[in-house]
């Protein structure tokens, strides 16, 4: 709808630049972004505004407002990770991503909040501190959470954003921009879109190019793509995905960009529910939510049918261990002398490397590294990284089972439980967060699946709670549109943001607006 009022000049890319970045000013207080790029975006949609008056827009993201997680190299702009390491360090080149964004004419107003080097699952454990779920200053989160005696006396407690992309589901969620882009490595999209209220797209890996996208795990990261409905990620994907020269993981075919129907049917598809999903510490409220989804399903005339994937309950170990593994040898670029931090201390070049990477990395980095390396010590390597790989092949053919059988659409949780107060997260390490809150959604990584999640209804708390849907390899097509479906059926809420409605517009007055399609 924004993309159609700009060709309609019903509003310039300029006057909607300015208002998302009046936006992000006013909802400063989330800390969703690290970096803002006022001066760019103005410039980006000043450039917009010259092509539209000629009558030669880019395409559909011309001249719409995106945001970036700082973990994308953006050139001329700072990239941190939200790390000490990477603090002032400018890029020289776009990431592919970001330079597709751009060559179609989006405008980038910043780069989004994040754990450290995107390690976390809560976007508290980065250098610039943590990022406030939006949702915590919505109508709905204050009315069901006020103190039932005096409501006025107590504000609640403000809820985390989840992780790793925090600060680009907040940035989408908050409408301080139209799309973001997150990455992906055990659930970094979809568990913030979850907490958030959005819609959070892993691709299939090797869909869209990793170059550019500063690594945690090169063989599960995926750039992710946040936006307010499933339409809008579909068109995003059909903007980024494709073969890139300078990424070999991608795929050689050429992408062809698609359309979702307007009116989906699921009447001819088979849905599986993995009974592994059920997992200790799911909450009530999501099992009731999931179950109702299938109800749904079935009475569209959809076949639902209980699957199994028996080596889901080794896989979160298994995560841990190969991600550790890969963490450790990736973060040995970080030595102080091409890029980035460097300590002042010159005893030796061994005491500089050292002393650099106790003073850049923060204590979570610092600890996957050690775990990392222990796991590929020679006397560890065949017990622990060599097994790993040998489960996660195993990991892999149960999904290939379960599609092979004629299922087309795996439905499950995205999350256990809707976000938690930031107070109640951080009593437990970084550690035990991430294997509770990647045990729902590291599996499709592993496997190297897309996935999306899609938000479904408001806890009893008027928290946001999102279901995932798993597909099988490269059907992104069959899966948005099985997203697009629940999306319609379900009716998810619009978040009463006090802080947006001052600056209302046109542009954000109803739900189906929030979108650009």
């Amino acid at each position: 709808q924004v993309s159609a009022a700009l060709r309609e000049g019903q509003i310039t890319p300029t006057e909607l630049c300015q208002r998302c970045l009046s936006l992000i000013k006013s909802t400063k207080f989330l800390n969703a972004y690290i970096t803002v790029t006022e001066e760019t975006a103005l410039k980006q949609a000043e450039e917009s505004e010259k092509r539209f008056r000629r009558g030669q827009p880019l395409g559909v993201l011309d001249g719409i407002p995106v945001a970036v997680k700082d973990n994308f190299n953006t050139a001329g702009i700072e990239t941190t990770c939200a790390s000490n390491m990477l603090k002032g360090y400018i890029s020289p080149y776009n990431a592919t991503v970001v330079q597709k964004l751009l060559d179609q004419g989006a405008v980038l107003v910043g780069k989004t909040n994040l754990d450290e080097f995107a390690m976390g699952s809560g976007s508290t454990d980065g250098v610039f501190g943590p990022v406030r779920n939006p949702w915590s200053y919505s109508r709905q989160y204050k009315e069901k959470s006020a103190p039932k005696s005096h409501p006025e006396d107590k504000e609640p407690e403000w809820v985390i954003a989840g992780g790793s992309s925090g600060g680009s589901a907040a940035a989408v969620s908050s409408f301080t921009c139209f799309a973001a882009l997150g990455s992906d490595t055990g659930g970094s999209t979809r568990n913030p879109a979850a907490h958030c209220g959005v819609v959070g797209l892993k691709p299939t890996y090797g869909l869209i190019s990793r170059h550019g996208l500063i690594p945690l795990v090169n063989s599960m990261d995926v750039p992710g793509i946040l936006t307010r409905c499933v339409d809008d990620a579909a068109l995003v994907l059909g903007s980024l995905a494709g073969h890139d020269p300078k990424d070999s993981t991608t795929i050689q075919d050429k992408f062809k960009p698609f359309e979702l129907p307007n009116l989906p049917d699921v009447s001819k598809l088979s849905i599986g529910i993995p009974k592994e999903y059920h997992a200790p510490g799911l909450s009530s409220e999501i099992l009731a939510l999931w179950s109702k989804a299938a109800d749904l399903f079935k009475s569209a005339g959809a076949k639902v049918i209980e699957v199994s994937l028996p080596h889901t309950r080794y896989s979160i170990v298994c995560y841990h261990v190969l991600c550790t593994a890969e963490v450790a040898s990736n973060m040995a670029r970080f030595d102080g002398l091409e890029y980035g931090h460097r300590s002042a201390t010159n005893d030796s070049t061994e005491s500089m490397y050292a002393a650099t990477r106790r003073e850049g990395f923060n204590d979570v980095v610092r600890a996957r590294i050690l775990s990392g390396n222990y796991f590929l010590l020679k006397q560890n390597y065949e017990h622990y990284f060599v097994k790993a790989q040998k489960v996660r092949r195993l990991i892999a053919q149960d999904f290939g089972k379960v599609f092979g059988s004629g299922v087309d659409v795996l439905l499950t949780p995205t999350t256990l439980s809707h976000a938690a107060a930031y107070a109640e997260f951080i009593k437990e390490d970084n550690r035990t967060r991430s294997a509770q809150d990647d045990i729902l959604t590291q599996a499709a990584n592993m496997a190297g699946l897309p996935a999306i999640n899609v938000p479904a209804a408001l806890s009893e708390r008027g928290l946001p709670v999102g279901l995932q849907f798993i597909g099988r390899p490269f059907q992104e097509k069959q899966l948005l549109t099985v997203a697009k479906w629940f999306e319609k059926e379900v009716k998810f809420p619009m978040i009463q943001l006090e802080e947006v409605k001052r600056h209302d517009h046109g542009a954000f007055q109803h739900q189906k607006s929030a979108s650009f399609s």
